[in-house]
């Protein structure tokens, strides 16, 4: 009976238990009243008494007029079961209100906390967004139910099953070097690049550039990552040009550290989300930190 009487969701026992139905109609002497109040069809309160009816092996209304009369047991039933929703109900709201004192769990994918967060961290934590934040950097994907992360940073394609997210930064690609090698091999258009030592990604290779230029097969020799901010230290280093992506060079490109030496870019196959739970108890924290880096990060439409 507890079951039916909470339900299977925060507001479930207001709409789908028979003792919601029960203490609803008594209170009200009406089907339809109740049915109003828990946003149900008249119908589906009947059927509900019906059940509860079914289960106790008595009849709990009889009608007088226009009017549903509790039977003095269904009337102290519902009495009980009033006074339970309202501990219930007072549970459920110290509940969502500890969600405001506890921190808001961030799990951050690592490159996007190397490079493109740490900047931006002054500006939030000035703002009430950025109030009582936990970070905390992993690769794995938090799935927010059970494993203590309330919000996630990804990079991906947008869609992850049973989750919200919110595009913030689009990514693109374009080549980058360090601008001793730049002096040392001068590139005038995209067709040089296949004439000087490249930097491989395993994942986001040289293919995108070149399919894009018009040109054909990217020279294959060179050395290759697994990691994209060791592929941008090599280029640092001087080592050849690496396909860059945007949100990870946006710093060594503001230093100096790297130069671009062609101008355009592609896109890339995956940008940064903000990823969560709608129904998650952090809700309105959620929200509030989402349109934050949604106006950071120059992302409108957020709504």
């Amino acid at each position: 009976m507890l079951a039916e009487l909470t339900g299977s969701t925060p507001c479930a026992y207001r709409r789908s238990s028979p003792l919601a139905a029960l203490e609803a109609a008594a209170r009200h002497r009406s089907y339809s009243r109740a049915a109003d109040e828990l946003s149900v069809t008249h119908g589906a309160v009947s059927q509900q008494i019906r059940k509860l009816e079914a289960e106790l092996g008595a009849r709990l209304f009889e009608r007088r007029g226009n009017a549903m009369i509790p039977t003095p047991a269904a009337q102290r039933l519902a009495a009980e079961t009033g006074r339970a929703l309202g501990l219930v109900r007072e549970g459920m709201a110290a509940f969502a209100a500890q969600a405001i004192n506890d921190p808001l769990v961030v799990s951050v994918d690592p490159q996007v906390s190397s490079r493109w967060l740490p900047p931006r961290l002054p500006r939030l934590v000035r703002d009430p967004a950025g109030a009582h934040l936990d970070f905390r950097v992993e690769e794995r994907l938090a799935g927010f139910t059970t494993d203590g992360a309330d919000v996630g940073i990804r990079y991906g394609g947008g869609t992850w099953p049973g989750l919200q997210s919110q595009l913030l930064v689009r990514e693109t690609l374009f080549p980058v070097c360090s601008p001793d090698f730049l002096r040392r091999h001068p590139i005038a258009a995209s067709a040089d690049l296949a004439r000087v030592p490249l930097l491989h990604h395993r994942h986001h290779g040289w293919r995108l550039w070149f399919t894009a230029q018009g040109l054909g097969a990217p020279p294959r020799d060179g050395l290759a990552f697994e990691d994209s901010l060791m592929l941008l230290e090599a280029a640092a280093q001087g080592l050849g040009v690496a396909l860059g992506r945007s949100t990870l060079v946006e710093q060594d490109l503001a230093t100096g550290r790297l130069v671009r030496p062609l101008a355009g870019q592609v896109a890339s196959a995956r940008d940064i989300h903000l990823v969560w739970r709608g129904d998650s108890r952090k809700l309105a924290r959620i929200t509030a930190l989402r349109d934050w880096l949604a106006v950071e990060a120059g992302i409108s439409g957020t709504g």
